[in-house]
Parts: structure tokens; C-alpha cells; sequence
């Protein structure tokens, strides 16, 4: 089924629809590619496939996590992996245009697989024999490949964890700054910044016992009898407050290592 999907000579539609070595799509790409309403896309997927009673779990489909662990909380997020036939199912629950071109797709593939099954019955039993030696090479290859890449990105993960390792207090708010915005981008775009922010706070207000928004109302009200204009007190924040503290600046460069790590970015 490897030489099924080429990687290299993908077409436009496998492309769009994720279609991996053995010929398989995923719900996710499968529901974005018929475009179907977005909102409804977890009810598409309990109808059809989880409660779906023509359904079989790890014959039709396989349910596998997108993301070990969710940092704002709740259950991972899961995904299903479709066979072509049970794709071409789903797909005709799309009355559109592009319902119609997966269920053509996808029956394509399926009378592709067949062709192959039938022509390896077919062979002799000393081509069948190398044809599993052959099939045995090329998974074992694929494995040899899978590992390098699991090799080059835990070589690539040390090398971040050296990194914020020797983060240090001297550029401390354009350091953890930076680190923060990598969180957040791995969590899935900047909008997570605030939260972030807001858990580093909570974590440095608890280890260290101080209220910083208190330090920065008072700090505000110090500015301000000394004259400072209302523009700049108003760009005032937290981390101005921790700017005033030795231990602070340390407590939260700690921290934010500490994040850094838990929501993987090192």
C-alpha cells in the first residue's frame, strides 16, 4: 500500500486531504475538505464514526490524540484515522460538490488496492516470497526513518533546553518574553499570551507571597505624586513591579523556565 500514495507525487486533492503513506485521510481533513459548517464538526464526528453502529473502531477508523496534553486544561484533543472506504462513507454525507469528489477519490483508491491485492495473489510462491522480503525492507526503512526524526528532534529539544537553562537575569524581560511568545505559538497562536502571563504571576504571587497587583497600584500612586503623567503610569504592569525586586526578577526568570519546560517549548 506504500507505493499506493507517492509522497512526492501527491495530487491536489490527496495534498488537501492529508492522505498519508497508507492511503488514509483523517475526520479533521475529511470535514474541512467537504466544507462542512465548522461549528458542527464534533457532532459530525459522535453521529458518524463514534456512534456510528456500521462502524468498527480499529478497522474503519483508529482514534489517536493530536495533543498530549491541552496547557488550558479540559480532555486532549483527538482526531480519527479513516480508511478509504470508510471515508468514501462519511463523504457522501455531504450533499455538495466536493462530497461527490472524495466518494470519487476515494473509490478510486479502493479499486486501486484491489488491483494490488489481486496481482499479489496472483504471483508465484517464490515472488510472494520476496515480495514480503521487500515489504519487510521497506517497513523496516520507514521505521530507520521515523527513529532519525525522533533522534533529530530530541537532539533539537536538548539544545532548547540548553537554551533556557542559560537564560539568566541580566535580560530578563526580553529573555522570558521571548519564551512566552514561543509558548504561545505552541499552544497555538499569540492570543494565548495573556494566559500565560497571568499563570506566571499566579505561580511567582504563590511562591513568594507578594500581591503584585497591589505593589502596582501602590507604585502608581508614588509615580504619580512625584509627577509622572498619567500616559506613562498607564503603560505600567507587573512586570515593572518585579523590575523593583532582586528576588522577583529571579523568582519569575525560574518560572518561566519551569513553563518553558511543561508546555514543551524546551
Amino acid at each position: 500500500m506504500n507505493d499506493l500514495i507517492n509522497k512526492s507525487s501527491q495530487t491536489p486533492i490527496e495534498i488537501a486531504l492529508g492522505i498519508d503513506e497508507n492511503g488514509k485521510t483523517t475526520a479533521r481533513k475529511l470535514y474541512e475538505f467537504l466544507e462542512l459548517n465548522p461549528k458542527n464538526y464534533s457532532r459530525w464526528c459522535e453521529v458518524n464514526i463514534i456512534k456510528n453502529e456500521f462502524a468498527e473502531e480499529n478497522k474503519d477508523y483508529e482514534v489517536f490524540v493530536l495533543k498530549e496534553e491541552n496547557p488550558l486544561g479540559g480532555r486532549p484533543t483527538q482526531d480519527f484515522k479513516l480508511t478509504a472506504s470508510f471515508a468514501k462513507k462519511l463523504s457522501m454525507t455531504a450533499k455538495n460538490e466536493k462530497g461527490e469528489e472524495a466518494r470519487k477519490y476515494f473509490l478510486q483508491t479502493e479499486d486501486k488496492l484491489k488491483e494490488i491485492t489481486i496481482a499479489e495473489n496472483a504471483l508465484s510462491p517464490e515472488l510472494k516470497m520476496f515480495n514480503c522480503i521487500y515489504k519487510a525492507v521497506a517497513k523496516n526503512e520507514l521505521e530507520s526513518r521515523q527513529a532519525l526524526e525522533q533522534s533529530q528532534k530530541a537532539i533539537e529539544q536538548v539544545a532548547s533546553i540548553r537554551e533556557v537553562v542559560a537564560l539568566n537575569p541580566t535580560d530578563w524581560r526580553r529573555d522570558t518574553s521571548t519564551l512566552v511568545s514561543k509558548m504561545a505559538l505552541n499552544m497555538g497562536g499569540y492570543d494565548y499570551i495573556k494566559p500565560i502571563r497571568e499563570e506566571s504571576y499566579k505561580l511567582l504571587e504563590h511562591r513568594y507571597g507578594v500581591a503584585l497587583s497591589i505593589r502596582l497600584t501602590n507604585k502608581k500612586k508614588t509615580m504619580s505624586l512625584n509627577g509622572v503623567c498619567k500616559s506613562k503610569l498607564d503603560k505600567l504592569n507587573q512586570l515593572d513591579v518585579i523590575a523593583d525586586d532582586k528576588k522577583l526578577i529571579e523568582g519569575y526568570t525560574q518560572i518561566i523556565k519551569e513553563m518553558a519546560i511543561k508546555y514543551k517549548v524546551a
